[in-house]
């Protein structure tokens, strides 16, 4: 245990400092501080006694070296269970430090400022800092170490209660703060990795590292013979899964993880009021509506079959209309912004159900502030491949209709759901649609023909018409047969990117069968 009667305070961030240093006061704790934190408190009347007249040596350097002198390290080190250190450190004056309290210099906020400089940077890079931490975490038995302000009332509530912090505290305290140090370290690593002296930057930086925190072990991974476990990034975007909160329902496994993020980043997509339902990482069913029945409705003909087990996700708020609706299927995951108390009251009946909670981001000029991933990563052997996340959002400018025959208006935005939709497909990808409803979906296959072949024949299962229909292909087609097969279902209009060395021909085929044929310029791959 560590009986706390003398903390030394040294923080960037002011939160909560104050009434954190005045409850030790009273406490009877002994305040050190530096500079700027001792002239907060003498400004609000809290003892305290600067570093610099505790160790007799002055700051200097513009504050590069305060802290660094052996009266504090070895206040912080030395152990009070080893004779030979207690005798050194009385012979040398050197008193215990019990407590360490510090945040370091904000390096990642500095360095995420687009007119961040190279000096910028260096000058936010803490020295003293995380070595006075790292001091106090490895003394973890005698010293409690706070790296964040959201650990100072658990710590207060701890020494009011029993006068000392129990081991269990400190050694957390410490693996925190080893924690805190190693994604500060990562961030400079990042950083300078990717930035020439000049001050240019590279994209992708020569060493990569990531932090994650883990939120939950699973019961097992995509397999139950696989262990598993899950994950959130340090500072993880605002209307991204991990920020979900759940309602009710089973702990959610590894799969479920998987299929209801891609429901919630399909969902997403989308301005107006949708529904989507995924079945293994593919979305099996989408439709826009005047409200959340209406888009559940509509996006659960596609594919009746499918949607059974499946996850659910809305972009807007469940009603009670929609929660006895979905309630008639058997599914794994329920997802929306927010529901109503009838709605919740409903649902509580699917106690297995996990209803999900996620606020969806508000504006935002970034991928990041959106609520997306700025970059994707996928595990390879001994490696890793990342790249920018498609966050391409198609606009009716970006369409060049290349056929004789031009979409009407509603035509038009048929097609550019089904390119939305198509987007979260797995390639090859070929998404029907019409009225804003998928009406069927061919997913994963190894050749495009086969993949339009199989959004007919599901929505020939589902008794959906697809006469009139428009048609989503993610990427372009290299002959003629897919337009054929497409066209033979009863498609009127296709979007696809284009591109291929036979663009003429397709071209050419789409006039011949009449359909309308749009072109985007973007490929939506997604394996």
């Amino acid at each position: 245990m560590a009986i706390i009667k003398r903390a030394l305070i040294s923080v960037s961030d002011k939160t909560g400092i104050i009434e954190f240093a005045q409850q030790l006061h009273t406490l009877g704790v002994e305040l050190l501080s530096t500079g700027g934190t001792a002239k907060l408190f003498r400004d609000h009347n809290i003892p305290v006694i600067e570093v610099s007249d505790y160790t007799g040596f002055p700051e200097m350097l513009d504050g590069r070296v305060k802290t660094l002198h052996p009266k504090v390290h070895g206040g912080i080190l030395g152990r009070r269970d080893l004779p030979d250190h207690v005798s050194a450190m009385q012979a040398q004056g050197i008193p215990n430090i019990d407590m360490v309290v510090v945040n370091l210099y904000p390096f990642e906020a500095t360095v995420a400022k687009a007119d961040c400089t190279l000096e910028d940077a260096i000058e936010n890079i803490d020295i003293g800092g995380p070595a006075m931490v790292r001091s106090a975490a490895k003394n973890w038995k005698d010293v409690a170490v706070l790296t964040d302000a959201n650990q100072y009332a658990a710590v207060l509530a701890e020494l009011k209660s029993t006068g000392v912090l129990s081991t269990n505290t400190t050694f957390a305290l410490s693996v925190a703060a080893f924690n805190r140090v190693s994604h500060y370290d990562a961030a400079i690593s990042n950083y300078l990795s990717s930035v020439q002296a000049d001050g240019s930057r590279k994209v992708y930086p020569d060493q990569l590292n990531s932090n994650f925190i883990k939120v939950q072990e699973l019961r097992y991974g995509e397999n139950p013979h696989q262990s598993a476990a899950f994950y959130r990034d340090l500072y993880p975007a605002p209307g991204s899964l991990v920020t979900a909160e759940q309602l009710q329902g089973k702990e959610l496994s590894y799969n479920n993880i998987a299929d209801a993020d891609a429901a919630w980043e399909t969902v997403k997509a989308f301005s107006t009021t949708a529904c989507v339902i995924v079945k293994h990482a593919n979305p099996c069913g989408v439709a826009l509506g005047a409200n959340s029945f209406e888009a559940y409705s509509k996006a659960f003909k596609t594919d009746p079959t499918s949607a059974f087990g499946s996850i659910i996700a809305f972009n807007t708020s469940v009603d009670k209309a929609t929660a006895e609706a979905v309630s008639k299927q058997f599914m794994e995951v329920l997802i929306a912004p927010d529901y109503s108390a009838e709605a919740l009251a409903i649902l509580s009946a699917k106690a297995n159900v996990r209803v999900l909670k996620i606020a969806l981001p508000q504006g935002g000029s970034t991928p990041w502030q959106q609520g997306r991933n700025a970059q994707d990563i996928k595990r390879v052997g001994s490696g890793i491949l990342v790249q920018t996340a498609d966050n391409h959002d198609m606009q009716m400018t970006d369409l060049k209709v290349v056929t004789k025959k031009q979409p009407t208006p509603q035509q038009m935005q048929d097609l550019l759901f089904a390119w939305n939709v198509a987007k979260y497909v797995k390639s090859n990808a070929i998404v029907f649609c019409g009225e804003g409803m998928t009406l069927g979906v061919g997913a994963g296959q190894m050749s495009r023909v086969d993949s339009t072949k199989i959004a007919a024949i599901k929505a020939q299962h589902a008794g959906l018409s697809l006469q009139g229909s428009v048609v989503a292909s993610d990427a372009f087609f290299p002959f003629r047969d897919g337009v054929d097969v497409l066209a033979d279902a009863g498609a009127s209009c296709v979007i696809h990117p284009g591109g291929s060395m036979r663009d003429e021909e397709v071209i050419a085929a789409a006039d011949e069968r009449g359909l309308a044929m749009v072109l985007t310029g973007i490929r939506h791959f997604r394996h």
